[in-house]
């Protein structure tokens, strides 16, 4: 081996990059080679949307008539079960990416995130209908189960030969005169809805006849409570202290308040959940996934007692360390679909380093549950309003023709002034163009 390879091989890749923010588009990509994130011709990809043209769009979706883009970001100082990691993420608000970063540095002080995943299995539904007696239909049903799970698998014979396959059969009461039937099925690497729905469309005449009943609708669902994340994370008490906010501990307990409030009322709760899934589904839209399949499931289950509840938990615990959780389903893909044919999602999941669709919902849970936390530490400490207004100066600065450096100058005298109007913008920017066109004399 090299001396060269032996180099590279001794030093360690930190998702820690200090000033990532401050700096350009163009050297943040360098920064990622020197850093041995990516390779120099990956870097190069990263910019615009190269390979990724009509030509692929037409062949994705119906009525194509150009492209729509979305920022790719990177979340940064993310350790997740002791290993580095950085997390690409696309969204269109300002803020999330950086409140990630932020929370997941703060999580690092307590080792990082812990993840572990369920079994990826997605479901198949039979809704089986005018039963005529459904104590004799859930007889025959769970009679012949392991033949139907047999002639399920013969469905599909190159998921099987993937490790995957059907799993187990399950049979619900609707109501008085209607059952549904689950099939549950290991996808592998892929979220399955088309495998699934196979399987639901294929098997549902013979469940109907040994059912005696009419076959209705056959579909997977999106409830994929057997595909859940659950995330752990420890944060000490001292990472929480700021230039503001001298007590850890008073900080710890003012997001343990936020968290309550989330507990107690269902109208704060879906603001709560939805700063979980801020992270959660910019991690999806960047790696392309179904985001809205996932989102639709969180609801769900937040709302699975009768009432609906936080996605997340926080408490105190016993040294004093500030703990939270997340539990959630999460079906997530790494083969097939957007995986397959955008050159972006496919640059997303190679800089990410995700090994297969587990590991993505990994990483999209640890998102989810870091943007929850710097929400709830912004609302309970200095408001949710100076990063969000911090971020949008530069937004205004950009969108009156500042560039480079001059974005930071723009951004930084309008947040000072508190006054965000274009307008202004301007006349701060044309005063610095000025003052630097007299320097150069």
């Amino acid at each position: 081996m090299s001396d060269d390879r032996v180099k590279s091989l001794q030093i360690k890749r930190t998702s820690r990059l200090s000033g990532f923010y401050r700096q350009s588009p163009e050297r943040r990509r360098a920064r990622l080679v020197e850093a041995r994130w990516v390779a120099p011709e990956d870097a190069e990809s990263l910019e615009g949307l190269a390979g990724f043209d009509e030509v692929c769009a037409d062949a994705m979706v119906e009525n194509v008539i150009g492209l729509h883009g979305l920022p790719l970001g990177l979340a940064l100082n993310f350790v997740v079960d002791g290993r580095e990691r950085l997390i690409p993420m696309a969204v269109e608000e300002p803020s999330i990416i950086a409140a990630a970063s932020y929370a997941a540095r703060l999580c690092a002080e307590g080792g990082g995130f812990a993840v572990e995943t369920d079994p990826p299995i997605t479901t198949a539904q039979v809704e089986l209908l005018d039963v005529p007696s459904l104590e004799d239909a859930r007889s025959a049903l769970h009679a012949h189960a392991a033949l139907l799970l047999a002639e399920a698998d013969a469905l599909i014979p190159a998921m099987c030969a993937r490790g995957g396959g059907t799993r187990e059969l399950e049979v619900r009461v609707l109501d008085a005169t209607t059952l549904v039937v689950h099939l549950h099925i290991d996808t592998r690497d892929a979220m399955g809805a088309n495998c699934v729905n196979s399987v639901a469309e294929g098997m549902a005449p013979r469940l109907a006849e040994l059912a005696r009943a009419r076959p209705g609708l056959k579909i997977l669902t999106n409830l994929a409570d057997r595909r859940k994340v659950h995330v752990r994370a420890r944060v000490p008490a001292s990472a929480l202290v700021s230039e503001r906010f001298s007590d850890g501990g008073a900080v710890r307990d003012g997001i343990l308040a936020a968290h309550r409030f989330a507990e107690l009322d269902p109208y704060r709760a879906v603001t709560h959940n939805k700063g979980v899934m801020n992270g959660v589904d910019a991690v999806l839209v960047a790696c392309g996934n179904d985001w809205r399949a996932v989102e639709a499931g969180a609801h769900a289950w937040a709302a699975r007692s009768g009432s609906y509840r936080p996605l997340t938990t926080w408490r105190a615990a016993g040294d004093g360390m500030l703990e939270g959780e997340l539990l959630m389903p999460l079906a997530t893909s790494t083969a097939g679909g957007a995986a397959r044919t955008h050159p972006g999602v496919q640059r997303a999941l190679k800089l990410a380093g995700v090994s297969g669709a587990l590991d993505l919902a990994g990483l999209a849970g640890a998102a989810g549950l870091a943007t929850n936390l710097a929400a709830l530490k912004a609302l309970s400490t200095e408001g949710i309003q100076k990063g969000h207004m911090a971020l949008h100066a530069r937004r205004v600065a950009a969108e009156v023709g500042a560039q480079g450096e001059l974005i930071e100058i723009v951004a930084e005298r309008l947040s000072r002034e508190r006054v965000y109007r274009p307008e202004r913008a301007r006349e701060i920017l044309a005063a610095e163009v000025a003052r630097r066109k007299e320097a150069r004399g």
